[in-house]
């Protein structure tokens, strides 16, 4: 793996220095931690606390439930595709390539949204996490790769399944030489 480039002059990328160092496995394990502690969560004790919730809420909570696991699994395939390339099994131009399938964008319902304030403390606060670490890797990707939202909005609307899409992207993150 090549040293990571400064940008223009002597300037120094963060970002880029932390995904292609031994200091990007703390932030892939927070991400898939949160991965891991949501699906228990919406598995388990979501499923029992959404059963109390008003149709309102309820509602809110099945939409947001869909976002909360569509951004997670978005920014578990980045930190896969950026752990091949750090490990080498993957050079930056394919993860380049990949990357643009993934979605970094996955928005959420406001707070003031009609039930938000009767959503579980526990459910509200892994779409918060969400939120936050999603935050995080799109400013690293946008310091890395450079902000592609033009070209991730038209790539997006040729879509045709964006599961296939990610079921794709996680094949190639584990695909063996």
């Amino acid at each position: 793996m090549s040293e990571p480039s400064m940008g223009s002059g002597n300037t120094i990328r963060l970002a880029e220095r932390r995904v292609f160092s031994h200091s990007f496995k703390p932030l892939y394990d927070e991400g898939m931690g949160l991965v891991e502690q949501t699906a228990e969560y919406l598995d388990g004790q979501g499923r029992i606390e959404a059963k109390k919730l008003s149709r309102a809420a309820a509602t809110l909570y099945a939409a947001e439930s869909m976002r909360l696991t569509t951004r997670l699994m978005q920014v578990a395939s980045w930190l896969l595709l950026q752990r091949a390339a750090n490990s080498g099994e993957m050079t930056r131009d394919q993860v380049a390539s990949e990357k643009s399938k993934v979605r970094l964008d996955t928005a959420s319902a406001r707070e003031d949204a009609t039930g938000w304030a009767e959503l579980p403390e526990t459910f509200v606060d892994l779409v918060n996490r969400s939120l936050s670490l999603q935050a995080l890797v799109r400013r690293m990707d946008d310091e890395i790769y450079g902000d592609h939202s033009a070209f991730a909005a038209n790539t997006a609307l040729r879509r045709s399944n964006p599961v296939s899409d990610q079921i794709m992207l996680l094949n190639t993150a584990f695909a063996r030489g």
